[in-house]
């Protein structure tokens, strides 16, 4: 048997877990027709609707958080790790996995456990430039790990760059551009800002925006803004002047970057992905919460040249109209950003995993 037939692949919680995970069994498919693809998550995360909805089987574990003080929740660890690790021992044993893909989160830790107590070969991918607890430990029993940045310190580490759609992977901004402006009502004279905080939206970038939505337009500045849903407004600008379009979510966000030449947004591994890939300039505004790997991610861009890093509390009203604006009007400035951004694009990021986990398929003992 030269090429797998059947693939386990964990992951969940979050877009950053399942987006991946979807492109990669897309790819998979596409070079082994007929291969069994299988997705282990668990029933609140994105995963339970995105997974089936691509037509994939899905197979559930018991979500096992890890307490990080003292609590009730620490003393059922045992149990709970116990049972999710039984869940995914029997979605291997079910479905026949000859190759355990794991992405990170609750999923992956009783994912790889399982796997290792089967012999069945690992891979790993990391989408943060800083790795969590799940992929620190499945790191430490396989060779097959993969990181979206080259920063990442994981052991074996090979930087893959992040899977994308191949609605993105291939995408020709130019060709398209003229039905994009159409698509969101935009004019192609004026130099266009996309704003967007993902799916949920970001109150520090809506409020910001919002006060200054008269001045960017004013100046010439046309901007797109994916608010998040039940976050719309309607902005204040003059009678003539560049539009200003707010809309609650993009379904083709891959319209979205046609239109834009400059973008505002957080920093999650697959914004980042997406923007270098498609080559498009960013002023990356990170999460304050977490464990900082927001800012992590875009450093790599940032240092070539290819984006710009604002705190969060310094993305102002008053920061738009003195910073902003003279960005966005400056096109060579902005041009020179985006030749930067591209040169840390992998569009070919999901055949490279792919090729990982056949190789992880070729040293099957």
């Amino acid at each position: 048997m030269s090429s797998p037939t059947s693939v386990l692949l964990a992951g969940g919680g979050s877009a950053g877990h399942v987006s991946p995970l979807l492109a990669l069994a897309d790819a998979l498919a596409r070079r082994h027709p007929g291969i069994r693809l299988t997705g282990l998550g668990t029933e609140t995360g994105l995963e339970a609707r995105l997974v089936p909805a691509r037509g994939l089987d899905l197979r559930f574990v018991p979500k096992v958080p890890l307490p990080r003080r003292p609590s009730g929740d620490l003393l059922r660890l045992p149990v709970r790790l116990r049972d999710a690790i039984g869940a995914a021992g029997r979605a291997i044993d079910e479905t026949g996995a000859q190759v355990v893909v794991g992405f990170g989160g609750y999923v992956s830790t009783p994912a790889y456990v399982a796997a290792r107590r089967r012999r069945v070969p690992i891979v790993v991918h990391e989408q943060n430039a800083r790795p969590g607890l799940a992929n620190r430990l499945g790191a430490r029993w396989t060779p097959y790990v993969a990181t979206t940045f080259g920063a990442t310190r994981l052991p074996h580490a090979t930087r893959t760059g992040m899977p994308l759609r191949r609605e993105i992977a291939t995408l020709d901004r130019a060709a398209l551009r003229p039905a994009a402006l159409e698509h969101f009502g935009l004019e192609s004279q004026w130099p266009t800002v996309l704003v967007t905080g993902g799916s949920l939206g970001a109150q520090r970038l809506n409020e910001a925006f919002r006060d200054r939505a008269g001045v960017l337009s004013g100046a010439g500045v046309q901007v797109l803004h994916i608010t998040g849903v039940g976050k719309e407004f309607t902005p204040e600008v003059p009678m003539v002047g560049a539009p200003y379009v707010t809309v609650p979510y993009a379904d083709r966000m891959e319209l979205a970057y046609c239109v834009a030449d400059l973008v505002v947004a957080r920093s999650g591994a697959n914004t980042v992905a997406e923007l270098t890939t498609v080559g498009l300039p960013a002023v990356y505004v990170p999460l304050p919460i977490g464990n900082g790997e927001q800012r992590l991610n875009a450093a790599e861009v940032v240092a070539a040249g290819g984006g710009l890093l604002v705190a969060d509390d310094e993305l102002t009203p008053a920061w738009i109209e003195a910073e902003l604006v003279r960005l966005a009007t400056d096109g060579q400035r902005v041009a020179r950003m985006a030749q930067a951004a591209a040169t840390l694009g992998e569009p070919a990021a999901d055949e490279r995993l792919a090729d990982l986990v056949e190789l992880a398929f070729r040293s099957r003992s």
